[in-house]
């Protein structure tokens, strides 16, 4: 062989060398980036601390859901500014199926009652699927507050303007524009006082730092159970299956009275279709099989579940909605 043709032969081997040694890290690495999704844990980001219904209903959904996701389900709490906080954290996150948020009716009246919010809950998230409908239910302190009817209550608080506080999950919230509906109604004054969540609020209901509330059922629902709080009517147009003998507030006299608090699951906007769909798909049997229903029966919640297309337009018919109701409450937050 000549000196020249060697010299090629040698050069050809260097570059197929060279070639292998680029390409064995990519062959290596490859099966890093074909992993199915999921490949590590999912974590739903609850807007509320811990204790409240959005929390209760998490981490049912999360116990179950490990179980066919074959990945740990972590319920994290972000709460703050009527569940906004969390909302924003979410929107934020990695568009990876691993970041979930627990929305509620909360969201879409936060759209209405903030000047500015950081983020667009119809444009920054995509949603997965419905979760629960949970009736509110309006409350007072069996000990410290004698009406044991929506008369009397409203009787009472004519008698005293200005001197009742009802509790709510933040502001902007269901609760907080129940209960502004409800002074609009009856032509009685009530001092709000927001919570945090659901747990503060119930602690301090029944410490009487504050005389009632609008809350959810799930959260004081052992407590009227136990005597210590009376429910005087259900928020909802039907009455609800966990207190049948409870009227509606429309059958005790306020007409145009339906606000139930929905929960979903929603991801960031950009999550690959594929693993909407997927999570979809493992929720909605999660939300269908018995034990789970048999679960939302104790707490007063009704199962919902459903395709991500039914809670898009949930959330867009109920924005419209509280957009005009807030507008007629004049609630607004800066």
């Amino acid at each position: 062989m000549s000196t020249s043709s060697f010299q090629r032969a040698r050069r050809a081997l260097i570059a197929t060398a060279a070639g292998l040694a680029a390409t064995i890290p990519a062959l290596v690495a490859a099966p890093a980036f074909a992993q199915p999704w999921p490949a590590k844990p999912v974590t739903l980001v609850v807007p509320f601390p811990a204790g409240g219904t959005t929390d209760v209903l998490a981490r049912a959904l999360a116990e179950k859901l490990q179980q066919s996701l074959g990945q740990p389900v972590i319920v994290e709490s972000r709460p703050g500014a009527g569940a906004t906080l969390g909302a924003d954290y979410v929107a934020k996150a990695r568009p990876d199926g691993y970041t979930l948020l627990i929305g509620a009716v909360h969201h879409t009246i936060a759209s209405s009652v903030y000047k500015k919010l950081p983020y667009d809950f119809q444009k920054d998230f995509v949603p997965i699927t419905g979760l629960a409908l949970v009736p509110n239910v309006l409350v007072v302190n069996a000990g410290a507050t004698p009406a044991k009817s929506v008369a009397e209550l409203v009787a009472a608080l004519k008698a005293h303007p200005g001197q009742w506080s009802y509790g709510s999950n933040g502001n902007g919230t269901a609760q907080h524009l129940i209960g502004t509906q409800f002074q609009n109604a009856t032509g009685t004054t009530l001092l709000h006082v927001p919570y945090k969540g659901s747990g503060p609020l119930a602690t301090d209901l029944l410490g009487a730092q504050i005389q009632m509330s609008f809350d959810t059922i799930t959260p004081v629902l052992p407590h009227i159970k136990a005597g210590k709080l009376r429910a005087l009517a259900v928020t909802t147009a039907r009455r609800s299956s966990a207190l049948p003998d409870v009227p509606t507030l429309e059958e005790a006299g306020l007409k145009g009275f339906d606000i139930g608090t929905w929960f979903g699951v929603l991801a960031p906007a950009a999550t690959p279709r594929d693993i909407v769909a997927r999570l979809n798909a493992e929720m909605v049997k999660v939300i269908q099989a018995p034990d789970f229903r048999k679960r939302m029966d104790e707490i007063g919640a009704e199962p919902t579940g459903g395709s991500s297309e039914q809670l898009a337009a949930q959330i867009r018919s109920e924005t419209g909605k509280f957009a005009k109701l807030v507008k007629e409450a004049n609630v607004q937050i800066e």
